[in-house]
């Protein structure tokens, strides 16, 4: 009997050390997840994959490399569980700058992606905007693999129009099954002038 209760004992022990160490093994991933540096690589490692180039490259088989007309699916696919699952990803050529649309009618969500490695200008923007005027929608997203100028994120105040830089769009997919269930706010700097300096 002594030895079965050992045994017992042995097994309890044996199970909450595990627990324990599992707990913490996660709680370290997910902290590591969380780090503005890994989102940051992760970023340039979706602009890596899904780039132009002009010239040709040649890649180790560990690599994923895509067309760039590939992002459109793949931001597509992260984002039907913000903006809606009916998501249409336009064709290539006489998009008129929308890339992805959810939803129909005035709760229609029109967006466009850039892969790109410098900052996204405010035209974009303005593309996106036009669009939604014209199609009667109330909601619009740009999509970047970087980030955008303070010109974009004025011009973008007060549109609702959703600017989603690169670790935004990591996080998004880091959290696929349980997505970001809020709009990204844009808020203007606070030193930035109520006018833009450049011509529209």
């Amino acid at each position: 009997m002594e030895y079965f209760l050992i045994i017992i004992l042995l097994v309890f022990i044996i199970y909450q050390w595990r627990k324990n160490r599992e707990s913490k093994e996660q709680k370290i991933f997910k902290q590591y997840l969380s780090t503005e540096e890994f989102k940051k690589t992760l970023a340039l490692g979706i602009y890596q994959r899904f780039c132009r180039e002009n010239e040709d490259n040649t890649y180790s088989s560990l690599f994923l490399k895509n067309d760039p007309l590939d992002f459109e699916d793949f931001v597509a696919e992260i984002l039907k569980h913000k903006y809606g699952e009916n998501t249409f990803v336009t064709k290539s050529t006489g998009d008129f700058g929308v890339d992805i649309e959810h939803g129909i009618g005035s709760e229609k969500v029109l967006g466009q992606v850039k892969c790109y490695k410098d900052d996204v200008g405010y035209q974009p923007i303005a593309l996106i905007h036009s669009n939604m005027v014209k199609q009667g929608s109330s909601k619009g997203y740009v999509v970047t693999t970087s980030d955008f100028t303070e010109n974009a994120r004025w011009y973008a105040d007060g549109l609702n129009i959703d600017l989603i830089t690169g670790t935004d769009l990591v996080e998004m997919w880091l959290n696929y099954n349980d997505p970001i269930s809020e709009a990204i706010s844009i808020d203007p700097p606070n030193n930035f002038p109520k006018q833009m300096d450049t011509p529209i």
